[in-house]
């Protein structure tokens, strides 16, 4: 209860925390950010992702058990409760698999094996082989799924030891998978030699068939002994998806030509220990375990092994003749065994070499990914364990990378920021160090203008002069003459009555009065001419004019 508790605390808290952090620090547009202020930042950002983990973690942990949790709530099972690989089979998706890349892991005495096909086309072709010492961790990038699992699936098969499974033949009729595994658990107290409690089970049938009946072979193992197994896998980083039997895929790959026995050394584990398989019929009738004795006389010592198992299938009806005898193991296994065969059987025995264990692994793939999902010797539990530390996983990746990107973000940012602020640290330098002859040049300047103005407006005032003077009619009496502003002439006077068209002929010269062929008034500025009459018939007038100043004035 405590790891939920712990996660929806702080992540309720998270983001109130971390907008507290940002404004303590300093992040604000009309703030200057300052490498402490940075740090602040930064510290209280990583703090409160880091709580976040911690919470999620804690919640993780509280729903997760261990396979040694599970294997003892399944010693303490009652025995009236139905077997666990009928729940087993109740769970798991039915139906193969689609497959992009394929992993076989091989676990040796002193090293581990691992194979990595690629699926095109319908078949495996070999794409990197690994070897490493026992307990060392496998290839990362071979073995671990990423976000590329998700539209390009990978497969990961572990070959479990060949001692620790149990092989039943069962002849039933021919139905659909799924019917064909409800037979088979009808028959598994009969079939199991531990008890189906503790027994994790599946099914593979063979292509061969005689008649209505189909030939199937019932793996069966400890559920210890592959809770054990799958913890070894998981200190080396491999989480396997299935757990498969190469001698099934050797059984497959066998050319059986007619009715007789097959050896194989080393199947089940041990140089000493044989696998029989035995063809009647057209269909493998029964497979049985020999060893080969490590002292006194071997070849007697087969001889009666063999005569048993002949005679159990004498009274089981299906050895009906003689058989052939057929050795399948390599040149050291076959100079040992064939001496023994051919002396205690006094019958010749047909030797063949095995399928190469690269070969074989090949073979486990396409198998594996063909096979029903179903039929697994992987318990349920870990299937869902594994499928959720890969969900997880991928969500924390996701994380720690838009994590990381933001801090490279923030870097740029920072780095961009200091970039400036040396830009307009060294800009202000500059100035300070230039300002006071900024300064003395602007007062200059402005000195300069006010003389230019000055000497200006004192030309204007004769150039208005000197124009007023050239039109200036004699009939026309000018009382008055106001330069202001530096721009604005006003002009008023008086004329005999009579005389309005000399002062309206004024009035324009003036407004059309040139200096140097420029125009000296501005036409669409000044007061218009007005009249007034005066005393003794006279009328007087006013007008005013606005100079036009250019650039070059």
């Amino acid at each position: 209860m405590l790891g939920p508790l712990a996660f929806l605390a702080l992540r309720g808290k998270t983001s109130w925390a971390v907008l507290q952090a940002f404004y303590k620090a300093g992040w604000r547009f009309n703030e200057q950010v300052t490498p402490a202020k940075l740090g602040s930042a930064a510290g209280l950002l990583v703090g409160a992702i880091f709580a976040v983990y911690l919470g999620y973690w804690l919640l993780r942990r509280s729903r997760q058990k261990t396979p040694s949790q599970i294997s003892a709530a399944v010693d303490q099972m009652p025995a009236t409760k139905s077997p666990e690989p009928v729940r087993e089979k109740a769970v798991r998706r039915s139906g193969p698999q689609r497959v992009h890349s394929c992993n076989v892991l091989q676990v040796g005495a002193d090293q581990c094996r691992v194979w990595q096909f690629d699926a095109r086309g319908g078949s495996f072709t070999a794409g990197r082989e690994e070897a490493v010492g026992g307990g060392e961790s496998l290839p990362y990038s071979v073995v671990t799924k990423t976000w590329r699992s998700l539209w390009q699936p990978k497969l990961n098969v572990a070959w479990l030891p060949p001692q620790s499974v149990f092989l039943r033949v069962a002849h039933l009729p021919k139905s659909s998978f799924a019917e064909t595994v409800s037979m088979v658990e009808l028959q598994l107290e009969k079939l199991s030699p531990i008890p189906v409690t503790q027994a994790v089970w599946s099914v593979h049938a063979l292509t061969q068939a005689a008649g209505d009946l189909q030939t199937v072979i019932v793996l069966l193992a400890e559920r210890k002994a592959v809770e054990e197994f799958l913890g070894q896998l998981e200190g080396q980083g491999y989480l396997a998806d299935r757990l498969e039997v190469p001698l099934l895929d050797q059984l497959e790959a066998t050319a059986v030509t007619g009715d007789g026995a097959w050896i194989f050394p080393e199947a089940i584990g041990g140089r000493n220990n044989a696998l029989m398989a035995w063809w009647y019929g057209g269909a493998l009738q029964n497979l049985n375990l020999i060893s080969l004795p490590a002292a006194g006389d071997c070849a007697a010592g087969v001889k009666a092994q063999l005569a048993q198992i002949a005679w159990a299938g004498e009274l089981e009806g299906w050895l009906t003749a003689p058989p052939a005898w057929h050795l399948v193991a390599d040149e050291a296994l076959a100079a040992e065994w064939e001496s023994a065969l051919r002396q205690g059987l006094e019958e010749p025995v047909h030797v063949s070499a095995p399928v190469k264990p690269a070969e074989l692994a090949a073979l486990t793939a396409k198998r594996a990914s063909a096979a029903d999902a179903s039929s697994n010797l992987l318990p349920a539990e870990f299937t869902t364990r594994y499928q959720q530390r890969f969900v997880d996983r991928l969500w924390m990746r996701g994380l720690a990378a838009v994590v990381g990107l933001y801090l490279v973000g923030v870097l740029i940012y920072a780095l961009a920021l200091g970039v400036l602020f040396l830009r307009t640290q060294s800009a202000e330098n500059k100035v300070a160090a230039i300002s006071n002859t900024y300064t003395n040049a602007i007062q200059l300047k402005a000195r300069y203008q006010v003389l230019k103005d000055r000497q200006d407006l004192k030309y204007a005032a004769l150039d208005c002069w000197k124009a007023v003077g050239d039109v200036l009619p004699n009939e026309i009496t000018l009382d008055g003459f106001n330069f202001n502003d530096g721009h604005k002439l006003t002009l008023n006077g008086s004329a005999p009555g009579g005389q309005d068209k000399a002062v309206v002929d004024f009035n324009e010269a003036m407004r059309n009065a040139t200096v140097n062929s420029q125009p000296l008034f501005d036409k669409a500025k000044g007061d218009p001419l007005s009249y007034r009459a005066g005393p003794g018939g006279t009328v007087s007038w006013n007008f005013s004019l606005e100079l036009k100043r250019t650039e070059a004035q």
